[in-house]
């Protein structure tokens, strides 16, 4: 198999999804968990690395425990872990995984889908924990995609990937209704206000950290924004900011051996006496000593 990792985020090695594995060469694969599997022979799951496309995780016992950007979740029988592309994870060396696993390439889905299951809702948590109804809805839905997936015989390649679009987009709509249940969730999901600063949040954290910045760009006054992040998450909009910035310098430091000046550039903060500074204030380490920590 080709290497075809990828160095992002200055050094974090991502993955991209191993389409040479999956049957018949389609955009997903879904099967079972278990002992020797990976996304790439150079790349053990027990190492922090990202990935480029989406794992869905149905455990079939429990419990296991699995970082997600710097968190630690433990999982029981019946629990989904959720990982969306680009977010830093590591597979637990002591746990064992047991269960169902789906992967899933961006760009498999049509847009329209892409939207209603909310892909890229990166603000919701990974860990989703389904009630009995639920989770029998999820069983089935994904066992049937994984009948269809298995299944290469009696249909063309080009109506058995129709069919398996179709049947993926029934399980994770259903997926995407249990993500989106909580009070939290169906607070942000409806507040359209909060959801443009955290798109813009997103996309410009490494160089934006103006909140009259954000405020003005998306057309909203400054209190107007305050409130409407306030009710999303409980923090001012300065606090989400930060929060983000702080999340990407903790990668960078964590996995990567750029040299902290270069991280604190990256994350938006030229002079790394400033950065230093910051990093600090939020965490009550130095960069240096966090980065000590790990290693």
């Amino acid at each position: 198999m080709a290497d075809r990792s990828i160095q992002g985020g200055g050094g974090i090695r991502t993955f991209p999804f191993p389409v040479e594995l999956s049957v018949g060469g389609v955009g997903m694969q879904v099967g079972p968990m278990g002992a020797g599997r990976t996304w790439h022979a150079d790349a053990p799951l027990e190492r922090v690395h990202r990935i480029d496309f989406h794992v869905v995780l149905l455990f079939g016992e429990g419990p296991v425990r699995h970082m997600v950007d710097f968190t630690e979740y433990e999982a029981a029988a019946g629990d989904l872990l959720w990982i969306r592309p680009g977010q830093v994870h590591r597979f637990s060396r002591t746990s064992e995984y047991r269960g169902t696993v789906l992967t899933m390439q961006p760009g498999f889905l049509p847009r329209a889908t892409v939207e209603a299951t909310g892909l890229y809702r990166y603000d919701l948590p990974p860990l989703l924990r389904p009630d009995a109804a639920q989770l029998a809805g999820l069983r089935n839905a994904l066992g049937q995609l994984r009948r269809e997936y298995e299944d290469t015989a009696t249909l063309p390649l080009g109506l058995h990937t129709a069919v398996l679009r179709h049947s993926l987009t029934a399980f994770l709509l259903r997926l995407a209704h249990l993500a989106a249940s909580s009070a939290e969730s169906v607070r942000q999901q409806s507040d359209s206000t909060f959801t443009l600063f955290r798109e813009a949040v997103e996309k410009d954290f490494a160089t934006n950290h103006s909140v009259s910045a954000y405020a003005d760009a998306l057309g909203y006054s400054r209190r107007t924004l305050v409130r409407a992040v306030r009710a999303a998450t409980g923090d001012t909009p300065k606090a989400f900011i930060d929060k983000r910035v702080v999340l990407e310098a903790k990668r960078l430091l964590a996995h990567t051996d750029l040299p902290i000046g270069r991280v604190g550039a990256a994350v938006g903060f030229p002079d790394a006496a400033n950065f230093s500074k910051f990093f600090h204030q939020h965490t009550d380490l130095t960069p240096a000593a966090f980065r000590a920590e790990l290693r």
